[in-house]
């Protein structure tokens, strides 16, 4: 029986979990409004804000630290990495800190992470699947133009999870399935998995794939190469079209999907155009990924918290089940995915790696 503490640091919240094995003692969440964020210039500066919460929590659960056997952080923006579970160490916390992969709230929970184990004599302490997992077959990498190269950035942490949940509902190893894996949330992306590694994705941090509630999605190329140099943005408000003011939000000035939904039942046009373009886009990516393992496709998972609206699904499936079988699997339990990476390591399961 180990007990960990996990820490899941997002843009406007700080969720963490205690866990024995994979049951959850308790999950909380605490939201950070705008205005507490924007008092901090960079996210590397949120430390103590963030870190005063976490402990605050578990004071009010009487939770005692000393009791932990580990604990375990969503991976932030590092270097490219290999999948797997990945101990803490001095040269990710730098580059944690100073953002040399860029800046992203989930850097956040290494550096935490690390302080608590310091605090706790050394405490074992891990981050997941970061969202920089690549996996990418080197043809995938080619975008078409030399001075820039696809990159993978997605939603590693639960693309993995699910899919090997999947593996295990079924008895067949993760590294013998063909799985497309569509995680459908602010961002989206989709995954191509081929026996084990994820050899294809949309980065779906800077605007490839389909369009979200938030982000633009991929877009014309020269129409947004003019749009750079009409002398109208910006870079950073080119930037914030992309991701934060792009998708759902750029044509109907939100990013929540049932309020979106409520408008098409009653039979807004205007609303109607945009939900079906973006039930579209998401089946033609997933065809695209279908194509990169050439129809041999073992099933097809959507999840994320999207996946809770039976309609979105019923709409994707309907353009996609001519591939494959497609299971739902909706939600993004992030914290249960951190917990089962480090006990694969703490039980022998897998071996921890070092970032070098």
């Amino acid at each position: 029986m180990y007990r960990l503490l996990a820490i899941n640091p997002g843009s406007t919240s700080t969720k963490i979990g205690v866990f024995e094995n994979e049951d959850a003692i308790f999950i909380e969440k605490v939201n950070h409004s705008t205005e507490e964020i924007n008092m901090f210039k960079r996210v590397s500066d949120q430390f103590e804000f963030r870190l005063k919460n976490i402990l605050e929590i578990l004071r009010n659960r009487n939770f005692d630290l000393k009791t932990l056997d580990a604990i375990v952080a969503r991976g932030g923006l590092l270097k490219p990495l290999e999948s797997g579970t990945y101990n803490i160490n001095a040269l990710m916390i730098s580059h944690l800190k100073n953002g040399n992969y860029g800046h992203h709230a989930s850097n956040l929970g290494g550096i935490i992470a690390k302080e608590l184990s310091l605090k706790l004599n050394g405490l074992p302490c891990f981050i997941v699947d970061p969202v920089v997992v690549d996996e990418m077959e080197d043809c995938a990498r080619v975008s078409g133009l030399l001075d820039i190269e696809r990159r993978s950035i997605f939603h590693a942490l639960n693309q993995k999870a699910v899919a090997k949940r999947y593996a295990k509902e079924n008895n067949i190893p993760y590294d013998k399935l063909n799985l497309i894996v569509a995680h459908m949330g602010g961002g989206i992306s989709v995954g191509v998995h081929r026996l084990g590694r994820v050899v294809d994705v949309n980065n779906a941090l800077d605007g490839e794939g389909p369009f979200s509630p938030e982000r633009s999605g991929g877009l014309p190329t020269g129409d947004l190469v003019r749009l750079c140099f009409s002398g109208k943005y910006q870079e950073d408000e080119i930037i914030k079209k992309l991701s934060g003011k792009g998708g759902m939000v750029s044509y109907l000035n939100t990013n929540d999907l049932i309020s979106v939904m409520e408008r098409v039942k009653l039979n807004d046009k205007k609303y109607k155009r945009i939900y079906e373009a973006f039930i579209y886009q998401i089946g033609k990516e997933i065809g695209k990924c279908a194509a990169a393992l050439k129809g041999n496709v073992d099933a097809i998972i959507l999840t994320g918290g999207i996946a809770y609206s039976n309609e979105v699904v019923e709409g994707i499936k309907d353009m996609v089940r001519f591939i494959s079988k497609v299971v739902v699997y909706p939600g993004e339990d992030e914290m249960l995915a951190l917990t089962q990476g480090a006990l694969r390591v703490l039980n022998g399961e897998e071996k921890t790696k070092e970032y070098i």
